[in-house]
């Protein structure tokens, strides 16, 4: 399945956190983590349309990297897999 997000929102496929501890100490599956608050942009929509009707251009382009909020992101699944929708707001950086 395509998708492709309106407007100024962003789909994201979260990048999982390391399994393990600084200490060394592996996490089982059931321990409780965070949302995850870094991922790969996979698609973005065509902008933010001002009050004019002109349309700004998103800054993130699909294959970067970005840190976004931790809980601005709506949860999605697509063919049994995780992705998040974000608006461009959410999006802290881009991770070069």
């Amino acid at each position: 399945m395509k998708i492709k997000p309106l407007s100024d929102h962003i789909l994201i496929e979260p990048i999982k956190e390391e399994e393990k501890t600084k200490a060394g100490i592996l996490l089982p599956e059931t321990a409780e983590k965070e949302k995850p608050e870094q991922g790969k942009v996979i698609a973005v929509g065509p902008g933010r349309k001002t009050s004019s009707g002109k349309i700004i251009p998103l800054e993130v382009k699909p294959g970067q990297r970005v840190l976004f909020t931790k809980y601005g992101p709506n949860e999605i699944k697509i063919d049994g897999k995780e992705y998040l929708i974000a608006k461009e707001e959410d999006i802290l950086a881009i991770l070069e």
